[in-house]
């Protein structure tokens, strides 16, 4: 199996902070930790020597980090970097080209990505000196064209030089490129004023009004490609494709248990707090069996409602109120005190998810802070709040953990976002079900989460938003997905990031837990004709069931 590297110089990651600049290189981390890639992370330049595939996430531009990588891949190793490099450019026979501003990536030949990817920035260079140097995609802007990708050999080995600083685009897509402070810039065709003036999550979301939309039958517009999670891939596809290359493996553990093919989630907010709604909506969903997590607003439900989603298996969640119009605040007492009043009304001393009513945000990390102190586990306020702007928003349906900006130094905050897709089909100002089908596709595409958020509150009142509640579950069902609820979620996304996969007389995987059987794809050099192929990242591979060993050894 290959061993891959992470590389972080510590000092320069210091410097970097004490000026005030972001390291988003370190969303690699989450990346690898997510796909379940083994690496280990270097921070010293003599340990290169004990990886297979290098990657250079952030180091200095040193005479010693220069001499270290260079002797690393005459040696055989292959150094992979996401726009960086530069100090090695003239030394790699290449000459810097100009920065290129948001643009798309086609990938299509190479990693056999449908799409050409939305990137926001890219550090292209230019081969002039080697023929034997690779290329392979076409990076595109409204000003150039340059290689995505430069595979440049050196020695035995080679340097693999991403144009686009992926991880920092992932990122971008996901949380944004700054906090949160103003309203975002609204859909020229009015179906997203974005611009109301009131902060919320989607006013600072990456994506391109007139590119990135489709539309469908009946003229609905949705944002449809996940281009984060597309990102993804193409860093852990390019790495299995490396792997290979060397002779070796990547196995990678598929991300749900061997029993689910795909998960759904349907979340309630409780706004109106009508007990009659909520009666129709539990009958609704014993009908067609089915377990949500419902987001509770003060000033809440009865008892009864209560006792009877939690005997029905339904999470009971946060809804936090920081909408100006309904006298809510955005701050941590406020957080800090409905909480508490929440806990209280369903008799519950911890709560596992929250997502904010009108999906209200500002700012960068302070969410996610509050949800840490006050032991939320998930969040799922980052979807859309309009008509015009559902789908794919934020580039992303996978849970991830979100980054920090340089003052925490870019550290992951302790808090899974699990964002949603849509909400309330077939209510006047909304969406209608014509969405359903292309959402369930895409995520099926790249395995994450179906989230489509309701309101009892129209469910009861709009027997069209009722019946789309309806039609998405059974869609969805035929589909293939199981339905979870967001606890279940977050607990399976951390429990599953405790699980080892290696090699030794044979292929095992290990977990200081007890878990269920997993999945494990492993890309295949030597294809035997009675293989049952499973393709993914563009490779032929093979999936097995495997039983989690309880690691009892300390491995």
């Amino acid at each position: 199996m290959a061993r891959i590297g992470l590389f972080f110089d510590r000092q320069a990651e210091f410097d970097c902070w004490f000026n005030q600049n972001n390291i988003f290189e370190r969303y690699l981390i989450e990346v690898l930790e997510h796909a379940r890639v083994p690496y280990q992370l270097i921070d010293d330049i003599s340990a290169f020597k004990t990886v297979d595939l290098l990657i250079v996430g952030f180091s200095n531009e040193d005479k010693d980090t220069k001499k270290a990588l260079m002797k690393y891949a005459t040696s055989g190793g292959i150094v992979i970097s996401y726009g960086g490099l530069d100090f090695l450019c003239q030394d790699l026979g290449c000459t810097k080209m100009s920065t290129m501003d948001t643009g798309y990536a086609d990938l299509m030949k190479y990693l056999d990505q449908e799409n050409p990817l939305r990137f926001l920035q890219a550090h292209p260079w230019k081969n002039i000196s080697s023929d034997a140097v690779r290329v392979y995609g076409e990076l595109k802007s409204d000003t150039q064209q340059a290689a995505a990708l430069l595979q440049i050999p050196m020695g035995d080995g080679h340097f693999d030089r991403w144009a686009v600083n992926i991880p920092s685009t992932i990122v971008s897509l996901q949380q944004g490129t700054k906090p949160i402070i103003e309203d975002g810039i609204p859909a020229s065709d009015g179906t997203a004023n974005i611009d109301e003036g009131i902060l919320k999550a989607d006013d600072g979301f990456e994506l391109d009004w007139g590119v990135d939309r489709e539309f469908t039958e009946t003229g609905m517009p949705y944002f449809s490609i996940p281009y984060a999670d597309l990102w993804r891939e193409a860093i852990i596809g390019h790495l299995i494709r490396r792997a290979l290359d060397k002779g070796l493996t990547l196995p990678v553990i598929e991300y749900w248990p061997a029993e689910v093919n795909h998960v759904a989630l349907i979340s309630f907010d409780s706004d109106m707090n009508i007990n009659q709604a909520a009666e129709v909506t539990l009958q609704v969903l014993k009908e067609e069996d089915v377990q949500t997590t419902w987001c509770m607003i003060a000033p809440g439900f009865s008892s009864e409602i209560y006792k009877k989603a939690k005997a029905n298996g339904h999470e009971l969640a946060f809804h936090f109120n920081a909408l100006d119009a309904e006298e809510g605040v955005w701050s941590e007492t406020a957080f800090n005190e409905q909480l508490e009043w929440l806990k209280k009304e369903i008799g519950e001393k911890n709560l596992t998810s929250n997502k904010n009513h009108y999906t209200r945000f500002e700012g960068w990390g302070e969410l996610f802070q509050w949800c840490e102190k006050n032991g939320i586990k998930a969040d799922q306020t980052r979807g859309p709040s309009k008509k015009g702007n559902v789908g794919f928003l934020f580039g992303t349906c996978h849970p991830f953990f979100p980054i920090s900006m340089s003052d925490e130094k870019n550290r992951f905050y302790d808090v899974l976002e699990i964002g949603f897709l849509t909400q309330d089909m077939n209510h006047p100002s909304l969406a209608d079900t014509t969405i359903i089908e292309p959402f369930l596709e895409k995520v099926k595409r790249v395995n994450g989460v179906g989230h489509f958020l309701f309101h009892q509150y129209h469910v009861y009142h709009l027997p069209e938003v009722k019946n789309a509640l309806v039609q998405f579950i059974r869609e969805a069902k035929s589909k293939g997905f199981t339905f979870w609820t967001s606890k279940q979620i977050n607990d399976w996304e951390r429990a599953r990031r405790q699980l080892t996969i290696f090699i030794s007389g044979g292929l095992k995987v290990i977990s200081d837990i007890e878990m269920p059987d997993i999945k494990v794809w492993i890309p295949a050099s030597d294809i035997d004709s009675e293989d049952e192929l499973v393709y993914k990242f563009g490779l032929a591979g093979k999936r097995k069931i495997l039983s989690v060993q309880l690691n009892k050894v300390g491995l």
